[in-house]
């Protein structure tokens, strides 16, 4: 997979005096049915989350509070997106190693997968993931 096809997607933003409204649906905002959500919170200061890479998982990544960034790489290039809006997404597809950090104070990751969580669909070690992805 290529890091190309990795890319901001805008969510709908419905925009109201009494608070603004985003919604995500499957297989109309994300290319991909929705079968687990988690988010991350409380990242103390100075942590890193991911440093991996998933085999056949889709992910959409919202910063839904706060912001930070996403590293990601596909074994040739390299390229870091800061999130900081929860009407924009992120699309990860597969084979794309991730890394976040830079978690600003109170920041809440949510993360939209296409799959259930599954440890063999993981790559944890770098140097395997490069052997593979090349």
């Amino acid at each position: 997979m290529s890091i190309e096809r990795c890319k901001i997607i805008d969510l709908p933003k419905i925009t109201d005096p009494r608070g603004n409204l985003t919604f995500i649906e499957s297989n109309r905002h994300v290319p991909f049915d929705i079968k687990r959500v988690y988010y991350l919170y409380d990242v103390p200061g100075g942590s890193e989350r991911g440093g991996h890479a998933h085999k056949a998982l889709t992910q959409l990544i919202v910063a839904m509070a706060g912001s930070f960034d996403v590293r990601i790489d596909d074994g040739s290039q390299k390229r870091v997106f800061h999130l900081n809006r929860s009407y924009y997404g992120l699309l990860l597809t597969p084979m794309i190693w991730r890394e976040l950090d830079n978690f600003s104070s109170g920041s809440v990751c949510m993360v939209l997968a296409s799959n259930l969580y599954d440890e063999e669909d993981y790559y944890r070690d770098y140097h395997s993931y490069l052997v593979d992805v090349r």
